[in-house]
């Protein structure tokens, strides 16, 4: 077991309702896990309206005492931690064995609407999984994973959100010495495509089957009451990892680590390390440092989302059916469905964007060469689709066209198409209040992030404080934050993100 130093089990004054279902599972699902000792853990920031939505009792607790919980020092009353074993495709390689090696789940709760939610602290310490790696995170990745999760959750994409960062005290070395930092985690489960892997890859039929029991329970009960609970299990989950990616190029957003480790069964966004969103559109663009081929580029993850499902399949063949052909032709037409239900998610999101209604036979060609004169023209994503909700609105449409570094031939030609396209009952007004609703003026730009990190690395804080309260919301113009959402110069562009939670 790994060097740790168990906290007191004392009542503290936050109280969990905790019901761990995960582990009452099998040992070999997962392994017992303590925090490692923190020298000063200090609280950075705490999500109180995330901690009202679960039910957390806070009474009495000041900053010291969440540091101490959401920095590890103290485990709740109730909670089990325990490392997560799971396996998963990495740029398409596969390694039958990653498990939580810098992450434990303190427990479940039952929150008040009645979800079961994890409660996982990340960069806590080693783990069983751990492969000689020590187990904690630098401050770096621990911001950036508080401020785009909480992003995500303000713009209404899917995803595992943020209760807490706590600084520990503590230096980690990775290529410099750095401040480290612990990340609480709240998901609807931490279950992956990986962690069906790993079982499949030993062979063990019958975890396979105790894992996906286990998930139809959690998170898909009414496929219960199917002919194949387990297909219907798959169906469900390709359908919402299809609707989860449309999102995701809605907003320009590139994962940039779409490993299968990294797919979440629940459907919700997981692991925020190198991700980025687009500033001028590009298809082809990669931020990932590690993403030397452009595995993960923006217009690829449709593709990959239909990959890692492909893995997810395999492994649960022999459930679907004894007859290993009629497994596969089942396993195919959910494939196949991943398609069409992608197509037609990322169709409607975009008609928003464009403000379009009803049905119209070209709408699929005028978005795509909306896209490509963007990419020509290199244009940002964000504010191009912004400003063209007010040219809807009636505004001058030189705010549009000068978005372009070069306009490109066909913008004039696209715009009256355009205009043709939306001219209904609508009043002008009307339009852009739809549009600007799913076109937000505000996203986490990588600069900003980056600026965040900066800042805080040598302890300044209020940036970073700034930045996460503008995001809570990013469809609102408000002046006092106009500033964030300006587009990056030249000298203030990211090129490159890392990984490093």
């Amino acid at each position: 077991m790994p060097n740790t130093c168990p906290p007191p089990r004392t009542r503290s004054a936050i109280l969990f309702s905790f019901d761990n279902s995960y582990a009452r599972l099998p040992q070999s699902f997962h392994r017992p896990a303590r925090p490692a000792a923190a020298r000063a853990p200090g609280l950075i920031r705490f999500n109180h309206a995330l901690a009202e939505e679960l039910g957390l009792d806070l009474e009495g607790a000041d900053e010291a005492r969440l540091a101490q919980v959401f920095g590890g020092q103290v485990i709740p009353v109730g909670a089990e931690p325990l490392a997560q074993a799971y396996a998963g495709h990495q740029f398409g390689h596969f390694n039958p064995q990653l498990g939580d090696g810098r992450a434990l789940l303190l427990g479940e709760v039952i929150d008040r609407a009645g979800r079961r939610r994890d409660i996982q602290l990340k960069g806590s310490g080693p783990t069983a999984f751990s492969r000689n790696g020590d187990g904690m995170a630098a401050l770096g990745p621990v911001l950036r994973e508080y401020i785009v999760s909480e992003a995500f959750a303000a713009l209404g994409v899917p995803a595992t959100r943020a209760l807490a960062a706590v600084s520990t005290g503590e230096r980690v070395v990775r290529e410099t010495m750095l401040p480290g930092a612990v990340f609480t985690r709240v998901a609807a489960s931490h279950v992956r495509v990986g962690t069906f892997q790993f079982f499949a890859a030993q062979g063990d039929e019958q975890a396979v089957q105790t894992l996906a029991d286990h998930v139809i329970d959690r998170h898909y009960p009414e496929a219960r009451e199917t002919e194949n609970p387990y297909l219907a299990m798959l169906t469900q989950v390709a359908e919402r990892q299809a609707r989860l990616i449309a999102r995701w190029l809605s907003i320009g957003f590139i994962h940039g680590v779409m490993n299968t480790d990294n797919m979440a069964i629940s459907g919700e966004t997981i692991d925020f390390g190198p991700c980025a969103f687009l500033d001028e559109y590009d298809p082809r663009k990669v931020f990932s440092s590690i993403d030397q081929r452009g595995r993960y580029a923006y217009a690829n993850q449709p593709g990959i989302g239909q990959w890692n499902i492909a893995r997810l399949a395999e492994c649960l063949l022999p459930l679907l059916d004894a007859d290993e052909e009629k497994a596969i032709e089942a396993a195919n037409g959910v494939l196949k469905a991943f398609g069409d239900v992608f197509q037609d998610a990322w169709l409607e999101l975009f008609k928003a964007k464009l403000g379009l209604t009803g049905e119209g036979a070209d709408d699929r060609v005028l978005i795509t060469d909306f896209l490509e004169l963007m990419h020509q023209g290199e244009a940002d994503f964000t504010l191009t689709f912004r400003i063209l909700s007010k040219v809807a609105g009636g505004a001058a449409v030189e705010t549009f066209t000068d978005l372009f570094a070069v306009p490109p031939p066909g913008l004039s030609d696209w715009l009256t198409r355009w205009r043709a396209r939306i001219d209904d009952d609508r009043t002008a007004a009307e339009r852009q209040a739809e549009m600007e609703a799913v076109n937000p003026a505000l996203i986490a730009r990588n600069h900003r992030v980056e600026e965040a990190i900066a800042a805080a690395v040598y302890g300044d804080f209020s940036f970073f404080h700034r930045l996460v309260d503008a995001l809570a919301t990013p469809y609102v113009e408000d002046p006092d934050t106009a500033d964030l959402r300006v587009p990056p110069t030249p000298d203030q562009r990211v090129t490159r993100t890392f990984c490093g939670t």
